[in-house]
């Protein structure tokens, strides 16, 4: 690559990372406001402003200006309108790291106050309750197996009063009289959900357990009226799970009296698609479900409960769906939407006229030509079907030097959204390909879990096919292909440097462990207690974990690396970074450690994202040097 080319992607890298975007929105219960998340700043910030409906919008006009409210210089993750429209609710990450604390604040700005959270403490924020007048917060324990406490919260006062204990539980949902509560318990690939009566002081599952399979999302809203299928049930539980199920479906189930329990039903089955949004109106008559389908694109429907009647949205202006909500009367619907050419917007649908306007405002475009990835479709080593995203670099004309890029979680997937590295590195002339290796989700229970504990393995051989898939689809030069990822993936970056040497050319590893024992010891517990089902128990598995550590055999590792790191970091602690640079120095191997100061596991600054691509370009550029 030469210097000007490294130089223009490099300055296309710093554009983009600057096209701030805006997510994770939320009404006021009168559909007249919103507040929601914007880096437009260069950090995660609040923003309130008026909300034009898409029936009132004039063709052209701009959105209202929006104002920002001023809580801290920490990084705003979400926020939450109260159901009295009195106060909002923020979460915010402390210093910018992986702990939380829990805001609350006036629309206009005034009263703002942390109600739960420190430096030192997590707390999860949850829903309001229907009245408005509390707001859900969970607080895990500090210690490992410690049980989380539930709150509810007086946003006025700040006091406390206990909801729910259990082991690593999250609030979803109340109903209107706050008699029930929908609580998620479970470690990862295996949560599920209870209904805690609390004026029968009584917990029931909403389905069996244990099961085969998650439950993500539930809450309750009113029963049809009339229903004979839900018989004196006062309530039904609306579901996304895909416990016993193929896929991610849509699940009722009637409930009453003493952990009654009606007859489950999947509502608009699919078998092409998985549930990854739901939402409803506050009468339980109109459902709202985002789709995940096509390798990762978005597809919205409405689904009436009351009759079972399904129509799909159209004209969803955006490839993904990244955040969504429905109004309580259920006129309204409001979602962040992105594409490979454009960061997160927020738009508001009519329901009625299915009519879209856009809600806040854009940054300008970029001039440069962006690339569309392309899905491919390829078999793992044992013949399991894969996908991934393809961007060829422009004027693409044949094999050169290429780049895995690989997501975290696992259960994470790779989807066509605003990536700046991605399109920055293919600027450079450099194809990336961002595969959906077993483990990802987004394709059926059977594949997120089919790389859980025994099969790791399986797992790094998908990423060897996917550098054979290159190399013989025409796009990478054997011996030119560099392998990168974060989090999970910067984890299997080490994996293949130092379980398959000679196979890449170089890495990039971010924010990624390094030895599976030391990321259990020194990860906050509650993620510890949540990973076993996913990596092993650091007991019983012992002997599995040490053979899959790549400091087990960091000897191995011969090519270029990059590794970078947030200091902050408490979810893939900071010494995971430190521990392998360290080895790697005293081998005399070519490895560059970049610590990125102020960050947690997610790099929520601008300028910390541009730090870290301008760097990952830079060592591409001479690492992939024919």
């Amino acid at each position: 690559m030469g210097a000007r080319a490294l130089a223009d992607a490099v300055r296309l890298g710093e554009e983009l990372v600057d096209a701030w975007g805006s997510w994770a929105p939320t009404l006021s219960p009168d559909c007249r406001r919103i507040a929601f998340v914007s880096d437009r700043t260069g950090t995660p910030r609040l923003f309130v402003q008026d909300l034009v409906l898409a029936a009132e919008a004039v063709e052209g006009a701009e959105p209202p200006a929006a104002r920002e409210v001023v809580l801290t210089d920490d990084p705003v993750v979400e926020v939450h309108w109260s159901a009295d429209g009195g106060w909002l609710a923020c979460a915010l990450a402390t210093g910018g790291g992986v702990r939380t604390q829990v805001w609350v604040v006036r629309p206009d700005g005034s009263d703002a106050r942390c109600v739960a959270g420190s430096a030192d403490v997590h707390a999860e924020l949850g829903p309001w309750t229907r009245s408005g007048h509390r707001v859900s917060v969970s607080v895990p324990g500090e210690g490992l197996g410690d049980p989380t406490r539930a709150f509810l919260v007086d946003p006025a006062t700040g006091e406390q009063h206990p909801l729910a204990e259990g082991e690593l539980i999250s609030v979803l949902d109340l109903s209107s009289d706050e008699d029930f509560v929908v609580l998620r318990d479970g470690q990862r690939g295996r949560q599920f959900c209870v209904v805690v009566d609390r004026v029968a002081d009584a917990d029931h599952p909403l389905l069996p357990y244990p099961a085969t399979g998650s439950t993500d999302r539930a809450f309750v809203r009113p029963a049809p009226p009339g229903d004979p299928t839900s018989g004196d049930a006062p309530l039904i539980a609306y579901l996304a799970t895909d416990a016993g199920l193929p896929r991610r479906q849509l699940l009722a189930i009637p409930l009453g009296p003493s952990g009654w329990r009606g007859q489950s039903g999947v509502l608009a089955p699919r078998s092409d698609a998985e549930l990854e949004g739901l939402d409803a109106d506050d009468a339980g008559h109109r459902l709202l479900a985002v789709w995940n389908v096509a390798g990762g694109r978005s597809e919205l429907e409405l689904v009436d409960a009351w009759t079972g009647e399904t129509s799909v949205v159209e004209g969803l202006p955006g490839a993904v769906v990244s955040g969504m909500l429905l109004s309580r009367d259920g006129s309204t619907a409001l979602m962040a939407v992105e594409g490979p050419e454009r960061p997160r917007e927020l738009w508001c649908l009519d329901v009625a006229t299915r009519t879209w306007s856009l809600a806040t405002a854009r940054p300008p475009r970029t001039a440069a030509r962006l690339v569309t990835p392309t899905l491919e479709f390829l078999h793992g080593r044992d013949g399991l079907p894969l996908t991934g995203w393809l961007y060829r670099p422009p004027g693409w004309t044949g094999a050169g030097p290429a780049m895995l890029s690989l997501h975290g979680g696992p259960e994470a997937q790779e989807r066509p959204t605003f990536n700046p590295q991605h399109q920055a590195v293919a600027a450079a002339g450099i194809a990336v390909f961002a595969p959906n290796i077993r483990g990802s989700s987004g394709f059926g229970r059977a594949f997120v879990h089919a790389d859980d504990v025994h099969g790791r393995r399986d797992a790094f051989d998908d990423v060897l096919a996917c550098a054979e898939f290159l190399v013989r689809l025409g796009v990478a030069e054997p011996g030119c292909v560099a392998v990168s990822g974060r989090s999970y993936g910067g984890y299997l970056t080490l994996a293949m440097l130092a379980f398959s040497p000679g196979v890449f050319a170089a890495g990039v590893a971010v924010c990624g462990m390094s030895d599976l024992h030391t990321f259990y010891r020194d990860t906050e517990p509650w993620i510890a207690a949540a990973a076993v089902t996913k990596y092993g128990d650091p007991e019983r598995d012992a002997t599995l974990l040490r053979a899959l550590s790549p400091m087990q055999q960091v000897a191995n590792i011969d090519v270029p690396l990059l590794v970078a790191h947030g200091e902050l970091d408490t979810n893939v602690p900071f010494g995971e970074a430190t521990q392998v640079v360290a080895a790697l120095r005293d081998l005399g191997r070519p490895v560059q450690f970049l610590p990125i100061p102020g960050e947690g596991h997610d790099y929520r600054r601008a300028e910390s994202r541009r730090l870290l691509l301008g760097t990952m370009l830079l060592f591409l550029d001479e690492a992939l040097d024919p």
